[in-house]
């Protein structure tokens, strides 16, 4: 192929996204053995993007580097003996690792991570799909694997990745618990999948789980947000449960006693979904992809932001509302 020109958003320095972000010309080779190169339709967004803007992501160098982790568009141009062709309408995750973001006019995926989008599925809900999806399966299928009939309680269950969690420990059979902050997601969280949703602010978090659990505890608490959240939700867990380290959205991880952890018999477990072995990737990727066409997953899209629009958008994934934020880049 020639190579391919259009724009990219790049953080040039760590700090405020108004001023360490910047729109850049940019130049797209063919793409390196293991990845497509794409046209972006829709790219998806969420609170990594915020910690690589502040240089508070641990995967990541210093800059200059795109930023996006997942994108969803049209393949056009492949690598040797790609299973994908140009044309194909596809999702995946973005070469970020590499510095090629997805808010951008092209970008590359890796194959191995990348599916191609259900005929029922939108852009906008395309574009948010990957990240969140390959995470919560890490959680509930890989590392901490959750059982037909036990409760899984989901932290910060309306963003990106909680809600994944939540719709995926559904389609597993589990008894799902949503956690959130405001009355507009605790709704959110019950049109999603939630069995049961407990406002953290104004309830006592404790007390409602013995209720909802008639005092047994909490098989799996999936937690993208540790603190003290995380810390009071530890109180209810089960005999034998298990706690999924996601993620630090509160800025501090869940404080572990390890003699607490010893006499009531749990686990703490750290969940990072990053590729192994390429086949049992690629089945993790076909399930992800048949649980989405057969309509029992999907990413409830929240806020749409115009691609000009990135620095705010990135600002604004501190505090973001119920729902995945998507940037949809075709229009610029």
């Amino acid at each position: 192929m020639n190579t391919t020109t259009g724009k990219a958003w790049r953080a040039i320095k760590f700090g405020p996204p108004a001023e360490s972000v910047e729109l850049q010309q940019l130049t797209w080779e063919a793409p390196p053995e293991g990845h497509v190169l794409i046209r972006v339709s829709t790219a998806g967004a969420g609170f990594p993007d915020v910690m690589m803007t502040a240089g508070q992501y641990p995967l990541l160098g210093d800059p200059p580097f795109g930023l996006g982790e997942e994108a969803a568009g049209e393949v056009v141009a492949v690598s040797t003996g790609s299973r994908l062709s140009v044309g194909d309408r596809v999702t995946g995750i973005t070469a970020f690792l590499q510095g090629w973001g997805g808010f951008a006019e092209y970008a590359y995926l890796r194959e191995i991570s990348t599916i191609r989008i259900p005929p029922t599925m939108t852009d906008e809900e395309a574009g948010g799909f990957p990240i969140g999806f390959r995470t919560a399966y890490a959680a509930l299928v890989d590392r901490t694997p959750i059982e037909a009939g036990q409760t899984l309680l989901v932290l910060g269950a309306a963003g990106s990745t909680g809600t994944a969690a939540m719709q995926l420990g559904k389609a597993l059979g589990a008894k799902v618990i949503a956690v959130a902050g405001s009355q507009d997601k605790l709704d959110f969280c019950s049109r999603h999948g939630a069995d049961h949703v407990i406002g953290y602010r104004d309830e006592n978090l404790t007390a409602r789980l013995t209720e909802i659990t008639d005092g047994r505890g909490i098989d799996l608490i999936f937690d993208p947000v540790g603190g003290d959240t995380a810390a009071t939700a530890l109180k209810s867990i089960a005999r034998n449960g298990r706690i999924a380290l996601v993620g630090v959205a509160s800025g501090n991880p869940v404080p572990l006693n390890p003699m607490d952890m010893l006499l009531r018999n749990y686990s703490a477990v750290g969940v990072l979904a990053t590729p192994g072995d390429p086949e049992a990737e690629a089945l993790v990727w076909e399930r992800l992809a048949e649980l989405a066409g057969a309509g029992k997953v999907t990413m409830p899209v929240g806020r749409v932001y115009d691609f000009h629009d990135v620095p705010r958008m990135i600002t604004e994934q501190s505090t973001p509302g119920p729902g995945k934020s998507v940037v949809r880049v075709a229009s610029a």
